[in-house]
Order: C-alpha cells, then sequence, then structure tokens
C-alpha cells in the first residue's frame, strides 16, 4: 500500500468529518471531490473524470463506488477496505448503482449530504443522481463540508506544503538562466516541469502558466511558443507540487531595460503584496486581504488593470485546477485562521500600455504574521 500519511493522521481527518457530520445531522456524505477522498483516505487517481462516489456514513464507515479501471488503484493508494464497482455497459446508470449500495447501507430515508460543487461530478451525471435519489432520502448539498476541513492543515500536510515550496523554488532557479534575448519559452517551461519533477516532485493540478510579449497579460495557459526580444516581459505563474500538495508563486521577468511603466507597475504590485501579507493575520477576512490589496491599486491609480480577486486557498488538488475554493474577494467573511497555505497574487494587466506585472508568493498562516514559503524575496526580476 502506498500511503502517504501515517495511519493516525487518516483516522484524525475521519474523525473531524464525522464530527462534522454530527453537527449537520447527517446520516452520511456522497463524496465526489477527488480532493476529498485523497485528504480522507490518500486515494489517488484520475479516475474522477468518470463517476465515482465515496459514501461516508455517520459512523465513519466507508465505501468506494468505482470502475473496474480503479479497483487496483484505490487498494494500493488508499485505506478504503469496502469497493464496489459498477460495469461499463452501454446505457450504464451508475447512480443508479448508488442508489442501490445506499439502500444496501440501510440509508433509504437518511439524510444525506452531497458533493455537488465538483469537477468529479459532471453535469450529466448529477441529473442522473439526482433522480435516482430525489425519493430515496433528504438529500442536500454539503459541498463547502470537505474544502472546509482541508482549508487548516496539519503538522503533517505543512510538511508537504513547504517540500513544495522548496521546488517552486527550484523551478525559478531552473528558469532564470534562460530568460535572456532570444531565450526560447519551451525550453524555460520544460526547465521549471522537469526541476519539480526531478526534485521528486508531481505534475501540477493545471499547467504552468508562460507568456511573453503581449501574450504576458494572459494569467491562463495557452498553446504555442515563442522566443524573447531584447526588451521584453514575461510571465509566470507555477507551483511546487509535493504528494499533490501545491505552493504556487508567480512573476513578471523583464529582460533588457525596464521601463517607466514598468516600474510603476512593479512598484504597485509589491506594495499590494507587502500589504496583503500585513492582513492575512487572525483577526482578519479573505475579504480583508482582498480590500488591502484593492486598496493600494486604488491609490496607484490601477483599479482598472487589477483583477477581482487576488489569491486563494492552496492544498492538494487535482486537475483541472490548484486552486481552492476559499478566495480573497470582496465580502468574503472566512476568517483567516492559523495552519493555512495561502497564495497571494498581484496580478496588473495594463492593456492600455501593453504591460503586465504580476507577483505572488505562497504563505503559511500563524498566530501573528505569515510565513512565506519561497527563499525569493519581493523583487522585480531583470535579466
Amino acid at each position: 500500500m502506498a500511503l502517504h500519511f501515517e495511519q493516525a493522521e487518516f483516522d484524525s481527518r475521519r474523525d473531524r468529518l464525522v464530527i462534522e457530520m454530527a453537527e449537520r445531522k447527517l446520516d452520511a456524505m456522497l463524496l465526489f471531490a477527488q480532493e476529498s477522498m485523497y485528504w480522507l483516505t490518500g486515494y489517488d487517481t484520475f479516475g474522477f473524470c468518470f463517476f465515482q462516489c465515496l459514501v461516508v456514513k455517520a459512523d465513519g464507515s466507508m465505501v468506494l463506488l468505482t470502475r473496474s479501471a480503479d479497483l487496483r488503484q484505490a487498494r494500493h493508494t488508499s485505506t478504503i477496505e469496502n469497493i464496489v464497482l459498477w460495469t461499463d455497459r452501454h446505457d450504464a446508470n451508475p447512480a443508479a448503482d448508488l442508489r442501490n449500495l445506499l439502500n444496501d447501507l440501510d440509508l433509504l430515508g437518511a439524510r444525506i449530504g452531497v458533493e455537488y460543487d465538483t469537477h468529479g461530478l459532471t453535469g450529466r451525471n448529477t441529473r442522473l443522481l439526482d433522480e435516482q435519489l430525489q425519493t430515496f432520502g433528504k438529500i442536500e448539498d454539503a459541498s463547502d463540508l470537505v474544502s472546509r476541513l482541508r482549508l487548516f492543515k496539519s503538522e503533517a500536510e505543512i510538511k508537504k506544503v513547504k517540500r513544495a515550496a522548496k521546488l517552486g523554488d527550484e523551478a525559478l532557479d531552473a528558469a532564470l538562466p534562460l530568460i535572456k534575448q532570444g531565450g526560447d519559452e519551451a525550453a524555460i517551461l520544460a526547465a521549471m516541469q522537469g526541476a519539480v519533477l526531478a526534485g521528486g516532485g508531481d505534475y501540477p493540478a493545471n499547467e504552468f502558466i508562460i507568456g511573453s510579449g503581449e501574450d504576458a497579460l494572459l494569467c491562463r495557459y495557452k498553446a504555442g511558443r515563442r522566443k524573447l526580444n531584447k526588451n521584453d516581459q514575461l510571465t509566470l505563474e507555477w507551483a511546487g507540487v509535493y504528494h499533490h500538495y501545491h505552493a504556487a508563486m508567480m512573476q513578471t521577468v523583464l529582460t533588457g531595460k525596464v521601463s517607466k511603466r514598468h516600474q510603476e507597475l512593479f512598484d504597485a504590485a509589491r506594495d499590494a503584496l507587502t500589504a496583503v501579507q500585513k492582513a492575512m493575520m487572525p483577526g482578519n477576512t479573505f475579504g480583508d486581504v482582498f480590500d488591502a490589496h484593492a486598496r493600494v491599486m486604488e491609490a496607484h491609480g490601477l483599479t482598472k488593470h487589477r483583477l477581482n480577486a487576488c489569491g486563494y486557498s492552496l492544498g492538494a488538488r487535482f486537475s483541472p485546477s490548484w486552486m481552492d475554493p476559499q478566495m480573497f474577494y470582496a465580502g468574503n467573511s472566512e476568517p483567516i485562521a492559523p495552519g493555512m497555505t495561502l497564495f497571494a497574487h498581484m496580478i496588473i494587466m495594463d492593456s492600455e500600455s501593453g504591460n503586465a506585472m504580476c507577483l505572488g508568493r505562497t504563505y503559511l498562516t500563524t498566530d501573528e504574521a505569515p510565513e512565506p514559503l519561497s527563499r525569493y524575496g519581493l523583487d522585480l526580476i531583470t535579466r
């Protein structure tokens, strides 16, 4: 069995889930999010793109319903002992198999929480699920239950995140010598991803973002590569990843001479991230963190060039995104508390001048000021 945590760690997570279920008066949870299954049991697969569900009863017992392709995967990577298969066939309806399983588990008429808000449950499968369960029991959306438990990291998880952060730094180490006039985005990207994998890390839950020239103003991955000019801008967003735990970073690197506008944008990004660090403390909320960012951007006259969110929680995540649901945006009342790993990104895209400037780091929250997890400071990087 290939587990990345001790059994006691998984037992503690199960106990936290059972307590939360009792508080919400749930008799069972239907988990469809792969990160929930991984957090609770260690189960590690990309088979969640098909229908699969981990049923957790109020007493902490679990049953996984999955396909034959993931039977051995579940046995080898998780603590799950009871695994039931649904069969791939024409007109298969795995939701009906799930209903039968729930009936066998004596859950008819029970109060059942469902993780709806996940890429592990497609719209079509949701319709099939609801058709089967609408008369089966009392069904409610409990999408936030496990995701909020995962927001608070254990000491064992923090070790994984710090290992991921080290790999993130090593990815930037590998990239910097290649960022110069004539430098190839393809080689830069290969060096960064290679450094993470060579360091014992994993693929990220979404692609590394790389873009130079006009593409530096994009904050999503896109296909196509170019070579850098003498005076160029290169926006990078990447993550060190270890056992699926992510520590993200973001940086716009300049080649050649630094323009006045780039310097202005960098000063704003650095000032905003500094303000965000000060706000990322117990007693404040996720919304307060966003407001700190917004105030600085407004003071620099950049409100129309910033985004409407400036970061989010990180943890063990699976495709298609390494972002956890808890985000820094206006009005988010989620409190900052110790033991969170939070990524703050200052993204400035000035389409009028064609200049980009981004700066982002991952932090570990504490009882006081947050701990930056990168050894790189908040400096403008030029080559």
